[in-house]
C-alpha cells in the first residue's frame, strides 16, 4: 500500500523553477556551476514536458538524415527508403560502438604503459 503520510507537505509549495535558483548575479560562474544549472534546467523541463514531445523534431531530423543519405534524389519507394535508412542508421551506431571499443582499448594500452607511480611516461 502506498505511503500517504506527509504528501500534503509535498504539494504545499511548488517546486522551485530552475531560472529562480539563487546565484551570484553578474559574476561569471565556474564550469561546474554552469553544468549544475544546466542539469537543473533539464530536470525542470522534463518534469513539465514529455521527453518524446520535446525531442520529436530532433529525432525526426536525425532519421531524415539517413533517408537523404540512402536516397538523395528521392527516387525510391518510401517503404524501401525507410528500410535502407534503418540499415544506414544501424551502420552509424555500429560504427560508433566500434570506435568506442577502439578508444577503450587505446586508453587501456596507454594506462598499461605508465609507470606504477602514476607519473606520465
Amino acid at each position: 500500500m502506498p505511503c500517504t503520510e506527509g504528501t500534503d507537505l509535498m504539494h504545499a509549495e511548488p517546486t522551485e523553477h530552475a531560472a529562480t535558483v539563487p546565484g551570484s548575479e553578474g559574476e561569471p560562474s565556474s564550469p561546474a556551476e554552469r553544468s549544475l544549472r544546466a542539469r537543473l534546467a533539464a530536470y525542470a523541463m522534463h518534469a513539465r514536458h514529455d521527453a518524446r514531445e520535446t525531442t520529436a523534431n530532433g529525432r525526426a531530423a536525425f532519421l531524415a538524415r539517413f533517408e537523404r543519405e540512402v536516397d538523395p534524389d528521392r527516387r525510391l519507394d518510401p517503404a524501401e527508403r525507410r528500410r535502407r535508412a534503418e540499415q544506414a542508421r544501424r551502420v552509424y551506431f555500429a560504427r560508433l560502438s566500434l570506435d568506442a571499443v577502439k578508444a577503450r582499448q587505446a586508453k587501456r594500452a596507454t594506462q598499461a604503459k605508465r609507470p606504477e607511480d602514476g607519473t606520465a611516461a
